[in-house]
């Protein structure tokens, strides 16, 4: 009977440790959801030209301190390293801005040629602006983060493409809405090229090169003060919350657009189901083409005294494109990722502030924009323990923390600040 009436009286504390411990577990998504509510209510306090001038203060403030965080935590050498991984810009390259764009537009196109109703034509417009746009600026370099990926090359990733964005986004936009059938989405503005460079260098400048600077700058002024530093006041974290304020700056300038309630319900349904479907397809593609079976398949030995002249310099040519986990994380998060802040800017400089249509293209560069951090939240855990397979040390080093009791419950991951500078960009020790 006391083991009974013992039981009833501990069910509200194991809920509470319970409750605690989800809360503690899931707060990107609960604070997200909270900051989507209040954008809901209140679009005119985040939104661009919005009360506390979202463009300025989270546009460039946030963002620049997760840029901040990445130049404090990153190697200089390892900065400069990465710099030169010319494979893996160019294997980006091709995904985010020809790969990416193509499936989009020939879905679209099928999609537009089916004639329903339900969907609306300058959603799937939105679609394919969305997927002409470069990587995202933020969300990725967290994600890799995160998910112990080689955050160092996904900074670069972050630079090279946005600043090559700049012109070829609006070229691909313009390719895609001369053909037959969507011409009613072609803006024809050649003299915004001008403008959205502009506003794009003036974004990468303040908010990515600047803190990176100022941070290596730091680091290597004050090396042990900024470990301790990272250390003590845990600032990934920092960064992830910054990134919940961009996408609350993203979805606040949506509903002050009525972005959402200008479209039909039917067309958000789809647009909810849609973009998860096509960002795991784009990580898988990703994935594949930063591993592709059949190059290490073919040159799965090591050449020595007996390989030919051929083999021996088409291994030390094409081996190299074959990524080793940390370098493969990158592709997967840069490659899917679009960005929002060049996506706004690319619509009102093509098609005006005051476009008819402006909403309907928005809802779809937003709603993709979210659901990608969202379902690439979900896979980082996933990715960090395939990247741990890599480093069998750490996987020995975790089961002896988990043995011992040592592990944090709140932050039982590996820091990537920790591990970054141990990965080895050579594609050439790469094992199977």
């Amino acid at each position: 009977m006391s083991s009974s009436v013992s039981d009833k009286q501990n069910t509200p504390k194991r809920f509470l440790i319970w409750f605690k411990n989800f809360c503690i577990a899931q707060w990107f998504f609960i604070t997200l959801a909270i900051f989507i509510v209040i954008a809901r209510f209140a679009p005119n306090f985040a939104r661009h030209g919005g009360l506390i001038r979202a463009e300025y203060s989270i546009g460039y403030g946030a963002v620049a301190v997760i840029f901040l965080q990445s130049g404090l935590s990153m190697g200089t050498k390892e900065l400069m390293k990465n710099m030169g991984h010319w494979r893996a810009h160019l294997t980006i390259i091709v995904i985010s801005f020809l790969i990416t764009s193509a499936i989009m537009f020939g879905l679209a196109t099928a999609i537009k040629s089916a004639n329903d109703p339900h969907i609306d034509k300058y959603v799937l417009l939105g679609l394919l602006v969305t997927c002409t746009c470069p990587t995202t600026v933020s969300s990725n370099v967290v994600m890799t983060g995160n998910a112990n990926g080689n955050k160092v090359l996904c900074l670069t990733e972050v630079m090279i493409g946005n600043i090559l964005g700049a012109f070829i986004s609006p070229a691909i936009l313009q390719m895609y809405t001369s053909a037959s059938g969507w011409e009613f989405g072609n803006p024809a503005s050649e003299t915004s090229i001008q403008h959205l460079y502009g506003e794009v260098m003036k974004q990468l400048g303040l908010s990515v090169f600047v803190p990176v600077f100022v941070g290596q700058i730091i680091q290597n002024l004050f090396p042990k003060q900024t470990k301790k530093f990272l250390t003590v006041t845990k600032f990934n974290k920092v960064g992830s919350f910054c990134l919940i304020l961009v996408m609350f700056s993203s979805f606040s300038t949506a509903f002050y657009q009525k972005a959402f309630t200008s479209v039909p319900k039917a067309s958000i349904i789809f647009l909810v189901f849609f973009n998860i479907g096509i960002y795991l397809l784009f990580t898988l593609i990703c994935f594949i083409m930063a591993r592709p079976y059949p190059l290490n398949f073919i040159f799965g030995n090591e050449p020595n005294e007996n390989s030919s002249f051929i083999y021996k310099w088409s291994y030390k040519i094409f081996k190299p494109f074959y990524y080793n986990r940390a370098d493969t994380i990158t592709v997967m998060f840069c490659g899917a990722a679009k960005t929002a802040a060049l996506g706004v800017s690319l619509v009102s400089s093509q098609y005006g502030d005051d476009y008819e249509y402006l909403g309907r293209l928005l809802a779809a560069l937003v709603l993709y924009q979210s659901e990608q951090v969202i379902t690439a939240q979900v896979l980082v855990n996933i990715f960090k323990k395939w990247e741990k397979l890599d480093h069998p040390e750490l996987i020995a080093q975790g089961k002896n923390d988990e043995e011992t009791g040592k592990i944090d419950s709140g932050d039982q991951s590996i820091s990537s600040d920790n591990v970054e500078n141990n990965y080895d960009n050579n594609a050439e020790d790469e094992k199977k």
